[in-house]
C-alpha cells in the first residue's frame, strides 16, 4: 500500500508504538515490578500494599467501601482480605449495626507496617528521577483518564 492509499494513514495507528493502551500497560507493569522490589522486604504484594494505604489513611472501613477506593470488586477484594488478615495485618469482622457489612481494621501489626513503608514514595520518585513535582500533574491526568473511560 503507498502512502499516499487513504487506509496508510489508519495503518500507522495500528502500530504497537503509537497505541495509548500498550503504553498505559507497559507502564503499569514496569511500575509494578518496581514495587514489587520495594514491597518484598515489608512481606506486602502489590495489591495488598493499596489495601493497606486505604486503610492507614482511615481505618474501620467497611469492605465495599474499600473496594470502591481500590475499582475493586467484592470478589476480588475478599480473597485478597482474607491473605492479610492470615498475615495478622488486618481483621474482618460483621459490622454490629447492620450483620451483612463487614468491617476491614488494622491490627497493631499492621498499624506498624505503616511506619516501614514510609519510604516507598519517596524511594519511587527517585526512581523516577524526578523531583516530584510533575507526578500530580501525571496522577491527575491519569485519574481523569479512568473517569473518562469508566463514564462510558
Amino acid at each position: 500500500m503507498d502512502a499516499s492509499s487513504p487506509h496508510a494513514h489508519d495503518d500507522d495507528f495500528l502500530r504497537l508504538d503509537q497505541q495509548l493502551c500498550f503504553a498505559l500497560y507497559s507502564a503499569s507493569l514496569a511500575m509494578t515490578q518496581r514495587y514489587k522490589a520495594l514491597l518484598r522486604p515489608l512481606g506486602l504484594t502489590y495489591p495488598q500494599y493499596l489495601v493497606m494505604l486505604v486503610l492507614w489513611e482511615g481505618d474501620a472501613l467497611a469492605v465495599h467501601e474499600l473496594g470502591q477506593r481500590l475499582h475493586l470488586d467484592s470478589g476480588t477484594l475478599t480473597p485478597l482480605l482474607k491473605r492479610m488478615e492470615t498475615a495478622g495485618w488486618l481483621k474482618r469482622d460483621r459490622d454490629a449495626e447492620d450483620e451483612r457489612r463487614v468491617r476491614v481494621t488494622l491490627t497493631d501489626k499492621g498499624g506498624r507496617l505503616r511506619e516501614q513503608a514510609r519510604h516507598i514514595p519517596r524511594q519511587l520518585a527517585c526512581d523516577l528521577a524526578t523531583s516530584g513535582h510533575d507526578i500530580p500533574e501525571l496522577r491527575s491526568r491519569l485519574h481523569q483518564l479512568r473517569r473518562t473511560l469508566s463514564d462510558r
